[in-house]
């Protein structure tokens, strides 16, 4: 028996907060890019399912655009979600970093691990949550799921007119590169103290451990687990579900 006062892995609970204040300008005019709908659905409400099919997980707090909280909970209370799992909606800030900061602020003391997940990544499928969360129950600070790259990446020169041809400066190995997916799992403490000293160049929650100095690993990524980010994005995960719909008869 372990002498030391960390919880067990049985008793350790996780938190997902879900940053859904953008507004999504490269689909278009119109909703935020969480709140358009497949399938009838708003992204945003896939997510949530997405993040709470996992029985790990027990709280979902949803970060909403700062005049949007009260129209985001009434969608929450519109749906069917999971009754093992709480949610809570809160407001906002202008940037990403600032949202996923107050949804974090917003958790309760009892969290030990915390899951960051894009709005925009509404299927990603639970086997992807559960491993993220098993590598943070095993002892990884910062989590992140991630595919391997199937075409060739070229660093250039930026064209300082955009369209203009850009020269080619190296060409990485592509053996080496992923791409990266969420959600990103971390240790909570840890996460609190980036968000609290970390400021610039944040691509992502994980770029700020890095920043820190601390490992990040990576856990196999899942194909569906894109980010729904153009209009043919759209179209794909709409193709996604009428297959799931056909494999899984719902």
């Amino acid at each position: 028996m372990s002498d030391d006062s960390r919880p067990s892995r049985a008793e350790v609970r996780t938190a997902v907060v879900i940053p859904a204040a953008g507004r999504g300008v490269r689909l278009g005019p119109g909703a935020p890019k969480a709140l358009r709908t497949l399938n009838g659905t708003p992204m945003l409400i896939h997510a949530v399912r997405a993040m709470a099919a996992s029985r790990a997980v027990s709280l979902v707090v949803v970060v909403a655009p700062p005049d949007g909280a009260a129209e985001v909970k009434s969608l929450l209370d519109a749906h069917a979600l999971p009754e093992r799992t709480d949610f809570l909606v809160v407001p906002g800030g202008e940037e990403r970093q600032d949202s996923v900061k107050l949804g974090l602020d917003a958790l309760p003391p009892d969290y030990d691990i915390v899951l960051v997940h894009d709005a925009a990544r509404p299927l990603v499928p639970v086997d992807t949550v559960d491993a993220v969360i098993e590598a943070v129950r095993e002892g990884a600070t910062a989590v992140v799921p991630a595919l391997p790259l199937a075409d060739t990446v070229k660093e250039v020169e930026p064209a300082a007119v955009p369209g203009d041809p850009e020269p080619v400066v190296a060409t990485p190995e592509r053996a080496r590169l992923r791409a990266v997916q969420t959600p990103q799992g971390f240790d909570r403490a840890t996460l609190i103290r980036a968000h609290e000293t970390v400021t610039d160049n944040v691509t992502d929650d994980a770029s700020m451990i890095e920043q820190l100095g601390e490992t990040v690993v990576v856990v196999p990524g899942h194909e569906e687990a894109f980010k729904v980010t153009r209009p043919l994005d759209l179209v794909l995960a709409e193709a996604v579900l009428a297959r799931r719909r056909l494999n899984d008869g719902f």
